[in-house]
C-alpha cells in the first residue's frame, strides 16, 4: 500500500510556511524545495572562458561562489555567486530565451564552509552578513541548519532564508544594502 504523502511528508509544511508570492514562484517553474540537509552534487565545473550570464563576470576565477544550473542536454550555465544564480532563475526568459524551468536537472551553490557544489534547493542561505561575494552583498550558502546558525553567530548575519523564499524583491534589496 503506496501513501504518497510519506514520500514527501514535508512538502506541505516547507510550502505553507512559505510566503504565498515566493512559492507560487518557484511552483509555476517547476522548482520544488529539497527536503533534507544539502548534500554533495556532481555537475561539471565553469572553464577558464565561462562567463556569469547576469554580470558577465569570468566565474572561475571565484571557486568559492561557483553556482551552476544544468539542463537536460547537459548545457551547463555557471554564475559567479547564488545571487546571480537566483537571478538567473526568477528571469529565465531574459536570460535564457528559449529555455524552460522544467528543462534543469541540476542546482548547485557552493557550500560556504566546505567549498564544494552542494544541491541549491536543500541550502540555507544567509543575506545581510559581513561576509561579501564578488558581486557585493550575497547569499551565503551553507549545507545545514547548524552550520547555518553558526555563521549567523560569526558573521553578523541579518536573515535566514531557504532556496524557496528568494524573490525578486529580495535581490534587487540585496543589491541596494536591504536585508528584509
Amino acid at each position: 500500500m503506496c501513501n504518497h504523502s510519506h514520500h514527501h511528508p514535508n512538502r506541505r509544511a516547507v510550502l505553507t510556511a512559505m510566503p504565498a508570492t515566493a512559492a507560487a514562484l518557484w511552483l509555476s517553474l517547476g522548482i520544488r524545495p529539497a527536503q533534507a540537509d544539502a548534500g554533495p552534487v556532481d555537475l561539471p565545473a565553469p572553464g577558464p572562458r565561462d562567463t556569469c550570464p547576469v554580470c558577465g563576470m569570468f566565474v572561475a576565477k571565484y571557486p568559492e561562489w561557483v553556482a551552476t544550473v544544468v539542463f537536460s542536454d547537459g548545457a551547463a550555465v555557471h554564475f559567479d555567486g547564488a545571487k546571480d544564480f537566483f537571478k538567473y532563475l526568477v528571469n529565465l526568459e531574459k536570460y535564457a530565451p528559449g529555455r524552460s524551468a522544467d528543462e534543469i536537472t541540476g542546482l548547485g551553490v557552493t557550500e560556504y564552509y566546505s567549498i564544494s557544489l552542494i544541491d541549491a534547493r536543500a541550502a540555507q542561505y544567509v543575506i545581510g552578513s559581513d561576509v561579501y561575494g564578488p558581486m557585493g552583498h550575497e547569499l551565503v550558502p551553507l549545507a545545514t541548519e547548524a552550520d547555518a546558525a553558526d555563521f549567523m553567530r560569526d558573521h553578523k548575519g541579518k536573515r535566514l532564508i531557504a532556496f524557496a523564499e528568494v524573490s525578486k524583491d529580495m535581490l534587487t534589496g540585496l543589491d541596494e544594502g536591504r536585508f528584509e
